[in-house]
């Protein structure tokens, strides 16, 4: 299966408040930025990217999480982040049963997430120009 279908299947699974919590932020995620790319990792996590990481979203117990993996650099001023706020890096949106979600600010974090991570991509350059990784020289 691909990433989107697991992604599908995950939804499915989740015969409570916590599937449709979970196919809202998806559809949120992507009328945000068409461009986005849908991943499956860390054993289950469904994932969305573009120029990187942008966010995670798991269902738990009580709760479905929405994880930004840059969250700490990005604005919030509708206050979005609850969760994860003390972390260097990541912040998160803990999403309780009936809990709304504000669209419009959702759709403003994870446009701020794709500018920050092109930033970040248009001001690095290879790691072979920065000496990180040693030239292999053949014979």
């Amino acid at each position: 299966m691909n990433p989107s279908e697991r992604i599908d299947k995950k939804i499915a699974d989740l015969a409570d408040w916590r599937g449709k919590m979970l196919s809202k932020i998806r559809k949120v995620i992507h009328d945000a930025d068409p461009e986005m790319i849908e991943e499956w990792k860390w054993m289950g996590s469904p994932c969305w990217s573009h120029d990187g990481l942008i966010c995670v979203a798991n269902a738990h117990k009580g709760k479905v999480k929405v994880t930004f993996a840059q969250g700490a650099s990005l604005p919030d001023p509708d206050k979005l982040f609850n969760a994860g706020l003390k972390g260097n890096r990541w912040r998160a949106i803990d999403l309780y049963e009936g809990d709304r979600v504000n669209e419009r600010a959702l759709k403003n974090i994870i446009r701020a997430a794709v500018v920050h991570n092109r930033a970040g991509r248009e001001g690095k350059t290879p790691a072979d120009a920065r000496g990180i990784r040693p030239k292999v020289h053949q014979k």
